[in-house]
């Protein structure tokens, strides 16, 4: 699919989706983490499905993810994030930080932990000294694994359109399976945000109720794999202007 076709196609998607009656709001940071399974001849991603009783995507199968918080800006980690990667995380920007780039970026590995109950990192240097008090990161020193900057790539960045009940500037990232360290049982459930995972290839994916931009995400993504999978690469930033989406290269 060009580039064009792809955008026109999420231009159809979101027309049926517009919410004329909510007040423009500001899209808040957020960070969503595709674990990905490269074992087989056909790579397979890890998704959830929303619970029916979201107000914001029911439903819908996702990737982990949500937004920043404060915790994650002071939690310790080790290894660093790729340079090519943080200087794509501080572009198109207000007042961008390698501080802001980390926190995005161990925003998704919370996020994934808070609702999948996998750890992402290494035990091979103990457990973190510290953690934020009372945050989800108290998990990762009580099981020892430290949060590892060192192999997340960063693939993509999207803003919610305006007119939407929630608007969200999310940056996407992906991680081999080989990150998950410690997985807590439970964390999924009929009660919990997502209520059932599952691992699947892209064209099985493809097939699941998407939001839009999942959707879209997923064929970037295949192309990265396609492509060598490097930190190199190019990172397509979507957004909606005058009602139409763009497509631009970070």
């Amino acid at each position: 699919m060009t580039d064009a076709q792809t955008l026109a196609r999420m231009d159809s998607l979101v027309a049926g989706e517009r919410k004329t009656n909510v007040p423009a709001l500001r899209p808040v940071d957020a960070s969503t983490l595709i674990i990905i399974d490269r074992k087989g001849k056909h790579p397979k991603v890890l998704m959830g499905k929303r619970h029916e009783g979201h107000k914001f995507m029911p439903g819908k199968f996702v990737f982990p993810g949500g937004r920043i918080e404060a915790g994650d800006r002071s939690m310790t980690v080790t290894g660093a994030l790729h340079p090519r990667a943080e200087s794509a995380l501080m572009a198109r920007v207000t007042r961008p930080s390698i501080q802001r780039s980390r926190a995005l970026a161990l925003a998704a590995i919370r996020e994934t932990f808070e609702e999948t109950g996998l750890l992402l990192g290494t035990k091979d240097y103990g457990k973190p000294d510290s953690v934020p008090a009372g945050t989800p990161w108290e998990a990762f020193r009580e099981h020892g694994v430290f949060p590892d900057l060192e192999d997340l790539h960063f693939i993509g960045r999207a803003i919610t359109p305006p007119k939407r009940v929630k608007r969200f500037d999310t940056r996407f990232f992906a991680v081999d399976r080989t990150a998950i360290t410690h997985e807590v049982e439970g964390m999924v459930g009929p009660d919990s945000e997502l209520v059932e995972l599952a691992w699947v290839t892209v064209a099985e994916a493809r097939k699941l109720d998407l939001p839009p931009i999942t959707g879209v995400l997923l064929g970037e993504l295949e192309a990265r794999i396609a492509a060598g999978f490097s930190p190199m690469l190019p990172v397509p930033f979507f957004y909606q202007k005058r009602g139409h989406f763009i497509r631009e290269l970070l």
